[in-house]
């Protein structure tokens, strides 16, 4: 029985780089959908309007829901306690803005209750958070 040569060449040595950047695209797809939603846990639906200032700094954000419910962050709180709290969370209270981020169900009794609280308690730079009108072509 003749014997046949083997030809042993050389092994597969190098990486395959095809998956690992399938699976990398995959996860900043992911990201990319999932980062605005985690931007807080609480829902609030906020106004429309046309000029909106972009959140480029990280600051206090004080929101209410549609329930009138107030939170600091992600953290629920009475709004007796809502100017120690915050001011609690300032570096600087009388430089340091913070945004109010109120749903648009809410009435604005209840919108000018918390502005009051916060202006009491020494806060006298609130902004309020919106977002841009989308604008459809006519």
């Amino acid at each position: 029985m003749p014997q046949l040569s083997r030809q042993t060449g050389t092994s597969l040595s190098d990486i395959n780089i095809v998956p690992f950047v399938d699976v990398m695209l995959v996860l900043l797809v992911i990201f990319m959908i999932t980062a605005p939603i985690l931007q807080s846990g609480i829902q609030v639906d906020v106004p429309k309007t046309k000029i909106v200032k972009e959140i480029s700094e990280s600051r206090v954000v004080v929101s209410i829901d549609r329930a009138q419910r107030i939170y600091i962050g992600d953290d629920a709180v009475n709004i007796h306690e809502l100017g120690n709290k915050v001011h609690a969370q300032l570096h600087n209270s009388q430089g340091d803005a913070i945004y109010l981020r109120c749903d648009k169900t809410v009435p604005f009794g209840a919108f000018a209750l918390v502005v009051d609280t916060l202006r009491q308690s020494g806060i006298q730079n609130i902004s309020v958070v919106t977002e841009p009108l989308d604008e459809a072509p006519r």
